[in-house]
């Protein structure tokens, strides 16, 4: 058991929850160590078999998934938190973002794919399924009628977040890069629009069609 990465997986749904079961017993780098079908008892089985990822359904009863992800954090608990979700939204994925997870991924990935983002997460990267990217930056870039926008687009991404009250560590979680690297670019921003506050950045990132 040692050998492979030690999951949790955690749905409300029997049939859910069997399925990715099936499709992760095939594999021999991932070892299920647990289960459960809300943050309740995802929270007590996590404290009892210490894995290292666990894949978390974001809608359950009692206690939903996110609010079991910010209650991990805040215990200190050192596991990765993989989101599988049917929800392909941009306030869920915030939401999952702001709560610490450090992945989302659409409950219909393929089997090889869902190995793909487990192995990542535990290795201390960030995993966002193409369509969950897609759908947070779907309005990021400037409209071109913009013309005198001086931004490159991974200012324009690292601006459509500060916009939206990320932090530097919650934006370079998503990005994939240093907080050092989300500060320097805060303040390349700020040099190069001349704006040097949050609300001055709020503003413009609207007015700007970088946020709704």
């Amino acid at each position: 058991m040692s050998d492979g990465i030690n999951i949790v997986i955690v749905d409300d749904h029997q049939v859910v929850l069997d399925g990715f079961l099936a499709r992760l017993e095939k594999e021999p780098e991932i070892n299920v160590v647990g289960t459960a079908s809300n943050g309740v008892e995802a929270l007590e089985v996590i404290k009892h078999t210490s894995p290292e990822v666990v894949l978390m359904d974001i809608s359950m009863p009692i206690m939903n998934g996110i609010e079991a992800t910010q209650q991990l954090q805040e215990d200190g608990t050192n596991v990765k938190v993989l989101m599988l979700t049917m929800h392909d939204n941009r306030e869920y994925i915030m939401k999952v973002m702001q709560a610490g997870a450090v992945g989302y991924m659409l409950k219909d990935v393929s089997a090889d794919n869902m190995v793909q983002a487990i192995k990542t997460v535990q290795s201390g990267s960030t995993y966002f399924c193409e369509s969950s990217t897609q759908t947070l930056f779907s309005q990021q870039v400037i409209p071109n009628s913009f013309s005198n926008n001086p931004l490159s687009r991974r200012e324009e991404s690292v601006l459509k977040l500060i916009a939206q009250g990320m932090s530097n560590k919650a934006i370079g979680k998503l990005l994939n890069i240093s907080c050092r690297t989300v500060e320097t670019h805060r303040q390349n921003i700020k040099h190069k629009l001349d704006i040097h506050s949050i609300a001055g950045l709020a503003k413009y990132a609207l007015a700007n069609g970088l946020v709704d």
